[in-house]
């Protein structure tokens, strides 16, 4: 099934609903029990690993080793880490967040002008999945896409602020060279040839969106989510987050811990096409957004997705017959079909891949 060129149901901006001043939310943003998230919560004194990337980028291969092999450790026990010294200035981490922030802050009908539709989802949106009658989250976004380079339009990028388009591209570009030196890492890490995961997930035509997040207040934060559980359909996502308005909560052990953003961090985290080609070696983790009552969040992040078209399976030379291949092949346009039709659904389309034992 194709996504429909249009949606469903009605779009109600979360935005508009939070600076309409109702005390109760409506009935289509409250989860169920034990979806909330005051449910399972881990203690605040866990957080996870923050890795210094300094001496990756700029020391010799003997200062580079232990580093690589805190992000073996990381992507083996947690699918999450943060990464500080990454080479992404702290200005331009700002203005990222900022640009972003003032065009949520625009008038409703300029952002309008932007509406997007379940064909693409590119644009001003406000709903993930177009299922009728489905749980909806409290958040409102903008997607668009960077990579491969002609799928990138400039006229579908908001023109206001004016700084916004220079701003959004600069950051894309650092991140997508910070994602190829992560994807040059995990191939060494497991053994393979430095340029395999970028190759099998597409090479030149690899693909990169950004998506900008607004979480408005909410006044029953403890009845619905800003974003439902779910682990990423993709390659890798990297995450801006301002570490003063937390609110990202990693599922581990049962549990949910909050993530506590480092100062001028980058926050990563494995997808699902990772955990495929690595054959369970490196595991995607299901992860959610809480919301605040008194504070609007704004986050911004860019995912490593491979070519539509790319076929991911459990790469050879990770299948042994002691471990055979986990999981079954399936192209990523199919694979990210049923986020786009169902909206975040925990690792339920993983685990639908798994193959019969």
């Amino acid at each position: 099934m194709d996504c429909p060129s249009d949606w469903l149901e009605p779009i109600v901006r979360v935005q508009a609903l939070s600076d309409s001043g109702r005390p109760m939310i409506p009935s289509q943003y409250i989860k169920p029990l034990s979806e909330r998230p005051s449910f399972n919560i881990q203690s605040d004194s866990v957080n996870i690993p923050v890795i210094d990337l300094y001496e990756l980028i700029n020391s010799d291969a003997t200062s580079q080793k232990a580093i690589m092999d805190q992000i073996s450790i990381a992507c083996r026990e947690w699918g999450f880490f943060q990464v500080v010294n990454h080479g992404i200035g702290h200005e331009l981490l700002g203005e990222a967040q900022e640009v972003w922030r003032e065009f949520f802050h625009q008038p409703m009908e300029v952002k309008q002008d932007y509406a997007n539709t379940p064909k693409t989802y590119e644009g001003y949106g406000s709903r993930i999945g177009f299922e009728k009658g489905a749980s909806l989250d409290w958040s409102d976004y903008f997607f668009l896409h960077y990579l491969p380079s002609n799928l990138k339009d400039y006229n579908k990028w908001p023109s206001q602020p004016p700084s916004l388009r220079s701003v959004t591209e600069e950051y894309a570009n650092k991140i997508t060279s910070l994602g190829k030196i992560m994807l040059k890492v995990f191939s060494i890490n497991l053994g393979l040839q430095e340029d395999y995961l970028e190759g099998a997930f597409g090479g030149d035509d690899i693909g990169g969106c950004l998506r900008a997040n607004y979480y408005p207040k909410c006044p029953q934060p403890d009845l619905t989510l800003g974003l439902s559980s779910h682990s990423d359909p993709g390659i890798l996502t990297f995450l801006l987050s301002n570490e003063h308005d937390a609110g990202l909560q990693v599922r581990k052990a049962d549990e949910w811990i909050a993530v506590k953003p480092a100062p001028h961090a980058i926050i990563v985290n494995i997808g699902d096409q990772i955990q495929i080609l690595t054959n369970g070696i490196y595991k995607s983790v299901e992860h959610r957004v809480v919301v605040n009552p008194d504070k609007e969040r704004v986050s911004f992040a860019y995912f490593f997705n491979p070519k539509n078209e790319a076929l991911i399976k459990p790469a050879a030379e990770l299948v042994t017959s002691a471990k055979p291949a986990l999981y079954e092949p399936m192209t990523f346009q199919k694979y990210r079909l049923v986020i786009r039709t169902k909206g975040p659904q925990g690792k339920f389309q993983l685990e639908s891949l798994k193959s019969p034992r």
